[in-house]
């Protein structure tokens, strides 16, 4: 072998002198590629030092971004109010859950301004506008290419100079400068971090598309989260309508916020009442179900919990929870037995969020305990009730941040009664007089109330 090329994971990036069968690091099978060594002189080719003098933080003006409308509320609200001028944002999601629709009705939005390039390594130009014309978005300033290769790509953007740029996937560009195959570690790395150059130096927002691995990582590695300035995640069932954006990692705003749309023929509509997009399928008069509010980002959203607790027939009880932590759960049935005597060790558990949220915050967990208690007793909850609440080891009810908010989305939907801890933040006036707000100290309370 060449002193010139060495092995390198396709995984995780380890690289070796020698092939491996297994890499040493992440445990990957079979997964190292040849790749042809460069010099330090080639990798730093074009950048120079801009000797600029070193100058005190007190004395650095602030940047204030003049952001890019996307045209799209949900869409905005993940970016924190839309596209930052020479940012590197990536967006990665199953194969065929809709990132190509929704960056085609992004770009249309936004071609009313001026002209978008949009790179597709995967699709052709004429099957690109097949879908436009489903989804109607043609534009003359949207202008497609098949183009793949890096330096050719930095070249029409520097000739165009387009408002944004769209790579429609990563893993199919490639830099000639290295001799391994597209989708590659060194690829990838290499294609993303000059196009973070780019955008940096000409201050033209750069969109990546990145697919998700078995694995569960962005177009193969995670060192691409470091390198972008901006990790939306897309999630979603592919055989159902409803489709998610989270925004795990920005540099520009809020890392906190959800971006909810439905897919149709049409394309991605944005969901400008998701608490009734949740909630609006709950049966009447059943047991195991109760209504609670969780934050996303700045946003209350009222969703429903359904519990199905059943007389286990094996000698382990199971415990099963979609869209919560277990771990919550099996703390919950403990508080739960303990604190009500409730023989709830005996039985199995089940617990789902309806719609397919995933609720990570404790606010939820009066609601979680009134519909599993729901489902033992075999009593239907309060129809137009909301639980708000965290509960604490001792079976207190414990005060919630942004309870105005909460309050404010029940009210909006309709709900007449809301338990919530005797907390000490000011409630506004307006919900006291339209909503009967039940303060509750311990869990002993709620259950006389409820049941």
């Amino acid at each position: 072998m060449s002193k010139k090329t060495y092995f390198e994971c396709e995984h995780c990036g380890y690289k070796s002198r020698k092939w491996l069968g297994r890499c040493p690091d992440c445990g990957t099978w079979n997964s190292f590629v040849e790749v042809k060594e460069q010099s330090n002189k080639q990798r730093i080719r074009g950048l120079k030092g801009t000797g600029v003098k070193p100058l005190p933080i007190t004395e650095i003006s602030s940047a204030q971004y003049a952001r890019i409308d996307t045209g799209s509320e949900e869409f905005n609200r993940v970016l924190g109010g839309g596209f930052v001028p020479g940012s590197l944002t990536l967006l990665g999601g199953e194969p065929g859950i809709g990132k190509s629709t929704l960056m085609l009705q992004i770009c249309n939005n936004i071609a009313k301004s001026g002209e978008i390039l949009y790179f597709s390594g995967e699709e052709s130009p004429s099957q690109i506008k097949l879908r436009a014309e489903r989804i109607k978005a043609l534009n003359t300033n949207i202008l497609l290419s098949g183009e793949v290769v890096l330096e050719n790509i930095i070249e029409l953007v520097n000739n165009v100079k387009p408002l944004i740029v769209v790579i429609d996937s990563i893993q199919t560009m490639f830099s000639e400068e290295l001799s391994s195959a597209p989708g590659t570690v060194s690829q990838i790395r290499e294609v993303t971090t000059k196009l973070l150059f780019e955008a940096k130096n000409s201050g033209i927002p750069v969109l990546i598309i990145g697919h998700i691995t078995k694995e569960g990582a962005i177009a193969g590695p995670k060192t691409l989260e470091h390198i972008v300035d901006t990790v939306l995640y897309f999630e979603g069932d592919r055989f159902q309508s409803r489709r998610l954006i989270r925004s795990i990692k920005n540099r520009f705003g809020s890392t906190n916020e959800l971006a909810l749309f439905e897919m149709t023929s049409e394309g991605l509509i944005p969901i400008s009442n998701p608490s009734e997009f949740f909630i609006g399928e709950r049966p009447e008069d059943t047991t195991g179900s109760s209504i609670v509010s969780a934050m996303e980002g700045t946003r209350a959203i009222l969703v429903e919990i359904q519990a199905l607790v059943s007389e286990s027939a094996f000698g382990t009880p199971r415990r099963m929870a979609i869209g919560i932590d277990p771990n919550r759960l099996h703390l919950l049935l403990a508080i739960i037995e303990k604190r009500l005597d409730y023989l709830i060790s005996r039985d199995d558990v089940y617990l789902n969020v309806a719609g397919g949220l995933s609720i990570s915050e404790p606010s939820t967990d009066l609601g979680v305990a009134v519909a599993i208690v729901s489902s033992f007793l075999n009593k239907p909850v309060l129809k137009d009730a909301v639980f708000i609440g965290e509960i604490g080891l001792s079976g207190e009810i414990r005060s919630v941040a942004a309870i105005n908010k909460r309050l404010a989305e029940a009210c909006s939907l309709g709900f007449k009664k809301v338990f919530i801890p005797d907390t000490k933040e000011s409630i506004e006036k307006k919900f006291k007089e339209k909503l009967e707000l039940i303060h509750c100290r311990n869990l002993k309370q709620v259950f006389d109330l409820v049941f």
